[in-house]
């Protein structure tokens, strides 16, 4: 049975992440980084294709489940009509290696337990060759090698190119399994004691959620869209992936299915914000840094999204094995996205460096140099068509949201170099510029008959990220076209009070057969859209609303359904808890400002 997409939870020790299911199956791992190749893709396709499933015998969904406090600590408690059992689900974060332990722990009578392992490397296409060392297993094909072991052994025996387990626990007693990458070539790393791990795996998550900053209503909520933000963290580098997981649909069944386990600039300023504004200043600076190495060099060079460490060439790759969740195919690897032209993001960029600096982080000596090069490119390349915020693949347009953060671009360099005169630069040059887009945008990206801005020049279609235009200060919240704007958007493409990022009805602007869901970022922006043109019970309602989207255990993936009741696209979504957190935010300092 497939699992919906919120049923799955997340764990992960920042570098990498696995989804667990309602059943106690982790059907997604991809080892030893989140955009390695998966060792367990029963996600995409079945269980043959490598998942690892603990479960009571006979037993299909736990009874209930969540994270240990503020942590990613997930413990899922099964009730049966023998007794009751908790699994406790963690990655610790690596010294070396990574590790994923399971500890089942009886709580009443006495439960009997089967476990079923399938390894099965390079996104479920490789049986690894399996055998007893040491009084446990190891699996190994070609650059990979996994070891599992358990303490105490249980009973394991090898059938149908997998690893079984039956045991039974009673009440206090535990069973601790711990699942171990390393690189084939090297010696077996030394043993982790799993109930220490998870000592101290707790207390690294207590110490790093004591520095939130947030007190505002809906604590909770934006505690665990922190702590899913910081899940989505590559710690070596500071980068932050999309989601750690590639091709969950954006339709059932559907075409839209992309790869979203690299890092995407459109996310640098929004994330910087929600991060600074709950106090963690440390991951703040980080991500700042990933930025400010990943698009160094020439800035026509200057791509959308980058590896996890910076890695520029993410080839695009259909995996024709894997038959897709729920039947959507293709089941991509990559995403050739990555040579599009966005020129939006040079404002991203930009705006996000601009809020770095008004943060009080301290400067990079290279980094206003980096800035005045990005904006002398934009300043020649600004009035080209683009592929736009959304990543169309439908052909160049001149879309209004790439001008707006051009206009943006420009004025974060007035701002600052007002703000410092002793820095280099010329006020004048960048006003001009700032004063130019403006302009053009009001005469050509407006539409007076309908009072509200377009996608793009010339254009009758719609664009969510027009709910922006406020936000980052394009005009004021007062102004009769943002009004327009933030009602139009809402009548054209709400769908049951949510946004879709841009109407997919008729011939569609990314070239794609199909629809999609709405957009829950896009939702998130209504919600600060309406509570800037003073529409403050509004926008409190639809928060509300978007919280109870959420799954059991608050994750949320990038869309939702609203005919069906389900989450779409991949899981959990940084953009989506990015976008919870900003609204929480300004909700809460308008509250407290009266």
């Amino acid at each position: 049975m497939t699992q919906r997409i919120e049923d799955y939870a997340l764990i992960g020790d920042l570098q990498t992440a696995a989804l667990i299911g309602r059943d106690g199956s982790v059907d997604w791992l991809c080892l030893p980084r989140f955009d390695s190749g998966a060792c367990f893709a029963a996600l995409l396709g079945d269980e043959n294709n490598g998942h690892w499933r603990i479960a009571p015998s006979g037993a299909r969904t736990c009874t209930r489940r969540g994270y240990m406090g503020d942590s990613l600590v997930l413990e899922s408690v099964w009730e049966t009509r023998t007794g009751t059992v908790r699994v406790v689900d963690f990655m610790p974060q690596r010294d070396r290696t990574p590790d994923l332990m399971r500890i089942v722990e009886g709580l009443s009578g006495r439960v009997e337990m089967s476990a079923v392992l399938r390894l099965r490397f390079d996104y479920g296409s490789i049986v690894p060759w399996v055998r007893r060392a040491d009084g446990q297993r190891v699996a190994v094909a070609g650059p990979d090698a996994v070891w599992l072991r358990c303490e105490p052994q249980v009973k394991t025996w090898g059938q149908q190119y997998s690893t079984w387990s039956s045991f039974t626990v009673g009440a206090g007693e535990q069973v601790a399994f711990c699942l171990t990458w390393h690189p084939s070539h090297e010696p077996r790393p030394p043993l982790v004691d799993p109930r220490e791990a998870l000592a101290h795996t707790l207390e690294d998550w207590k110490s790093w959620a004591s520095r939130c900053a947030y007190e505002g209503p809906h604590r909770e909520a934006v505690m665990r869209s922190l702590i899913t933000l910081k899940a989505l963290t590559y710690a070596p580098t500071g980068g932050i992936v999309a989601a750690p997981t590639t091709s969950l649909p954006e339709e059932m069944g559907g075409v839209r299915n992309w790869d979203y386990r690299f890092c995407w600039l459109r996310d640098a300023t929004l994330t910087l914000q929600a991060l600074v504004s709950a106090g963690y200043g440390e991951e703040a600076a980080a991500w700042r840094d990933w930025l400010l190495r990943a698009v160094a060099g020439d800035p026509a060079d200057l791509q959308i999204m980058y590896g996890l460490a910076g890695e520029r060439r993410l080839p695009e790759l259909e995996v024709p094995w894997l038959r897709g969740y729920g039947g959507a195919r293709p089941v991509r690897i990559g995403n050739e996205a990555v040579s599009q032209l966005q020129l939006d993001v040079y404002g991203e960029v930009l705006d996000a460096l601009h809020l770095a600096r008004e943060a009080g982080m301290p400067p990079e000596r290279h980094a206003w140099a980096l800035q005045l090069s990005l904006l002398g490119f934009l300043e020649s390349t600004w009035r080209q068509p683009d592929e736009g915020l959304w990543e169309v693949r439908g052909g160049r347009r001149h879309f209004v949201h790439s001008k707006i953060m051009a206009w943006a671009a420009a004025d974060r360099a007035v701002r600052t170099l007002e703000a410092d005169p002793a820095l280099p630069g010329d006020p004048a040059r960048w006003r001009a510029m700032r004063d130019e887009v403006h302009r053009e945008v009001c005469a050509r990206g407006y539409d007076p008959a309908r009072n509200t801005f377009t996608q793009s020049y010339g254009s009758r279609e719609l664009d969510a990220a027009a709910l922006l235009i406020p936000r980052v200060g394009f005009l004021p919240p007062d102004d009769p076209r943002v009004v327009g704007t933030v009602d139009a958007v809402r009548e054209e493409l709400g769908v049951g009070g949510l946004v879709r990022r841009y109407s997919v009805d008729g011939p569609s602007v990314d070239g794609l057969p199909g629809g999609e869901g709405t957009f829950l970022a896009c939702s998130f922006w209504l919600v600060d859209a309406l509570r800037s043109i003073g529409r403050r019970e509004e926008a409190r309602e639809l928060f509300a609303r978007l919280l109870r989207l959420r799954n059991d255990v608050g994750l949320l993936a990038e869309e939702y359904d609203p005919a069906a009741g389900r989450q779409l696209g991949n899981f959990p979504q940084a953009f989506s808890h990015v976008a919870l957190v900003v609204a929480a935010v300004a909700l809460a300092e308008e509250d407290a400002a009266g």
